[in-house]
């Protein structure tokens, strides 16, 4: 007592910091913070997700057995050995081929357009996203500029297309495996390999067709001139006399119709005393525009008679990104080499040589035409406007094909695990060499597979801690007396905003508990509500940074943030009352 009343102050906090914390306010307090963290940008994903479950951890809201469970759980496993799976199918140049097949020569511009985006759907709903839009995006600008239009009128319907294509099947996205493995930790079975198929593949038609008919023209560049893709401006340098006055030699480049971006005097002495480096922005490429102005080109025209320059983009999981410029020329045995780069380098003005190849990077890499083919699809390069595609190896594009074939049979006719079956077809394709070896670990897109292991116990917390609970009946309440349609609606359109700030994993992993606990409440199927977020969570169409696919045709069809907008909502609005419609109907 005397201890007490000497010290009160420090008795009083000491009582309050032993007092205990509500677990779900805990474990709600904390997704809250990771919330935020993962809208500013400011930190990588996967490294919030760590963050957030150290943090439950030390909360004592997770305990140290499940902490690491997930990097375990089979819905991690499966997702990585589905990328590798689909990296082979990507590489052994099958899809590619058969794209090309499908696509008439002849006919309407939204008719061509509209079987590029089924293809691309299609291809999507069995393998990574990325690796769709890969394959179809060359076409797809090619068919614009052959119907005589601007790509911005395909390349963005595409990159839609192939979204909706991933919600049609258990492995078209990770987000989908993810909302199985809720499935099986709450209602004791996972979905089937084409559970969400029907109502999946009825909503993305509806998308595809508005698309086809009426999205495509709202894009305001759709009609634009063609020029711009088949001539673009291109950033590269150039070398010149060292007594070049800048005035002078700006008034070279202007009548030529190019632009001084900057003069990096620092190299004169790497180059040689008598010259002197600039960044130069043009239409024409470097020689050309040498010979206009008498300047001297820093990279040699390639002798080979087959010899052209071709524009690509950096797609996410490229061995390039990372690396210097000239890593292109070393990674393929000195055949190719960057000659000039894209609207980055315009704004960072650097020497090329100091640059750093990030994702969605254009480049213009020029060498023989029979090397492009090959190294494009090996680094993972979206090309622009070309139909090069590296040739099919008969006996062994049938091998992986039927290795594939094979992991989805085990799944759907013999009731095999997802992780376990592509888990074997990643064994013997690795075993095998299908797959080069240094693709094996390559193809894995290793910041989802951390941010899935890392979320996966934190999305736990709040269902163990009642959270879940407590946010359900609260819904459940406000959306009282409300129809099945108006409820999934709901459902849908709380999972789309997230999923716009976020991404569509760690959005299933939020919302899937929640979708099922209100579905109980209202007296619906718990799985009308986890297929409304799992079609809610992969409807990234309000922004570039939504989905990766948004993001990588940005720069090449020439796209403001604002365009995303203006035809991802009505797609967006579609999918939804599509959706919400036929689970009310189905479910309701």
């Amino acid at each position: 007592m005397a201890i007490c009343a000497g010290g009160r102050r420090r008795c009083r906090r000491s009582t309050r910091l032993s007092l205990p914390l509500d677990p779900a306010i805990v474990s709600s307090t904390i997704l809250a913070l990771a919330l935020v963290l993962f809208i500013s940008e400011k930190v990588r994903h996967d490294l919030v997700a760590v963050i957030a479950l150290l943090a439950a951890l030390v909360c004592g809201v997770v305990s140290p057995k499940a902490a690491l469970e997930g990097f375990s759980d089979p819905a991690v496993i499966a997702v990585a050995a589905v990328l590798i799976v689909g990296r082979a199918v990507e590489l052994s140049g099958v899809a590619a081929a058969f794209t090309r097949r499908v696509i008439p020569g002849h006919a309407p511009f939204a008719i061509r357009l509209i079987i590029v985006m089924v293809v691309g759907a299609v291809l999507s709903a069995f393998m990574n996203n990325i690796a769709a839009l890969v394959i179809t995006m060359p076409i797809a600008t090619q068919v614009a500029i052959d119907s005589r239009r601007s790509p911005s009128a395909a390349l963005m319907p595409l990159a839609f297309a192939t979204i909706l294509g991933g919600m049609t099947t258990l492995i078209g996205t990770p987000a989908n495996l993810i909302l199985s493995s809720i499935r099986q930790n709450t209602l004791g079975e996972p979905f089937s390999f084409f559970q969400m198929t029907p109502v999946a593949s009825c909503v993305a038609a509806a998308g595809l067709l508005y698309m086809a008919v009426i999205g495509w023209r709202l894009l305001p560049d759709a009609r634009a001139p063609v020029r711009a893709f088949a001539n673009p401006w291109r950033i590269f340098e150039l070398d010149v006399p060292v007594e070049t006055d800048d005035a002078e030699l700006r008034a070279a480049l202007r009548k030529a119709g190019s632009r001084l971006l900057a003069s990096f005097d620092g190299y004169s002495q790497a180059i040689g005393g008598d010259r002197r480096r600039v960044l130069v922005l043009s239409r024409k490429d470097p020689w050309e525009l040498s010979d206009a102005t008498g300047t001297y080109p820093t990279v040699t025209r390639n002798p080979a008679p087959d010899a052209t320059t071709v524009r690509a983009a950096v797609a996410h999981g490229s061995f390039l990104i990372g690396q210097r410029y000239e890593a292109v020329t070393w990674r393929s045995g000195q055949q190719l080499r960057v000659v000039a780069a894209g609207p980055r380098a315009a704004h960072e003005r650097l020497p090329l040589s100091e640059m750093e190849i990030q994702p969605g990077d254009q480049l213009f890499i020029h060498g023989p035409e029979t090397q492009l083919g090959a190294f494009i699809a090996n680094a993972r390069l979206l090309e622009i406007g070309r139909l090069d595609t590296p040739p099919v190896e008969p006996s062994r594009a049938a091998a992986i094909v039927g290795i594939f074939v094979a992991a989805i049979v085990g799944i759907v006719a013999f009731d095999l695990s997802p992780a376990i079956a592509f888990f074997a077809a990643a064994a013997i394709l690795a075993a095998t060499r299908l797959i080069p070896t240094s693709e094996v670990y390559r193809s894995i897109d290793w910041p989802v597979v951390v941010l899935l292991a890392a979320m996966i116990p934190v999305g736990q917390s709040l269902e163990s801690t009642g959270a879940v609970n407590i946010l359900s009946e609260w819904l459940s309440a406000q959306l009282g007396g409300s129809s099945a349609f108006v409820t999934f609606a709901a459902i849908g359109a709380a999972t789309l905003l997230l999923s716009a700030l976020l991404n569509n994993v760690a959005t299933a992993i939020i919302m899937g508990p929640l979708a099922i606990q209100m579905s109980e409440y209202m007296g619906f199927s718990p799985d009308a509500g986890l297929i409304m977020v799992l079609i809610a969570a992969s409807s990234d169409f309000l922004t570039p940074i939504g989905h990766q696919n948004n993001l990588l045709v940005m720069g090449p069809g020439g796209y403001r943030f604002s365009d995303y907008a203006r035809m991802g909502v009505g797609v967006s609005v579609i999918v939804i009352g599509v959706a919400a419609w036929l689970l009310s109907r189905g479910f309701g």
